[in-house]
């Protein structure tokens, strides 16, 4: 017996809506920029780009071919899973793309008085409001800058380590909800909690 979605099952909707999303994604061809290489193996992917080099493993039942300037994802069956797969692939090969030609970059804000980075090398020195100062060792693969006292910039290839590397920092001195002090992303919107009356 078939079964139909309906408004009573909301998540079986989300679901299947999202199946479908990642199914049209995984059909798009990702364009490569000039200066972008690829290289193509059974169960491997890798990149080459002005910004460094990126590789990404294959799932089985998943292949990807290179047609002039364009990378395609091939999916050996029709299931939901391998849609699933397939769109998950092409976005993470999209991403690996942009990180070699272009780059990823987070930025942070530092809100406080006397808060203040300063980047020395690999090093990130924060001044933060604690008795004594943070040091913050950037990974193999992300640079860190300041290009002011109250601003940081984490740039690298890969998107997941720099958005690991900003989740890292922030997380030493969150936004606190009364004044908003603390390490927030640039464009964060804090609500702020009224003060509590004595």
């Amino acid at each position: 017996m078939a079964v139909k979605f309906s408004a009573s099952c909301p998540n079986a909707t989300r679901t299947h809506k999202r199946e479908l999303d990642m199914s049209r994604v995984a059909k798009q061809p990702v364009p490569l920029p000039q200066g972008v290489t690829v290289t193509v193996a059974a169960n491997n992917v890798t990149i080459k780009g002005a910004k460094g080099t990126l590789s990404l493993n294959l799932a089985d039942g998943i292949t990807v071919k290179q047609d002039g300037g364009e990378l395609t994802v091939v999916k050996a069956s029709e299931s939901r899973q391998a849609d699933m797969v397939a769109g998950s692939t092409r976005a993470h090969l999209a991403n690996l793309v942009t990180g070699v030609s272009k780059g990823f970059e987070r930025k942070l804000e530092l809100v406080g008085v006397g808060y203040r980075a300063a980047a020395q090398g690999k090093n990130l020195n924060l001044t933060l409001g604690f008795s004594h100062p943070v040091i913050y060792v950037a990974p193999e693969g992300i640079t860190v800058e300041t290009p002011s006292q109250t601003e940081i910039l984490i740039k690298g290839t890969d998107l997941q380590k720099v958005g690991q590397a900003a989740a890292n920092i922030r997380a030493y001195r969150p936004p606190e909800p009364y004044k908003g002090k603390g390490v927030r992303y640039a464009g964060e919107k804090i609500e702020l909690k009224e003060a509590k009356k004595k």
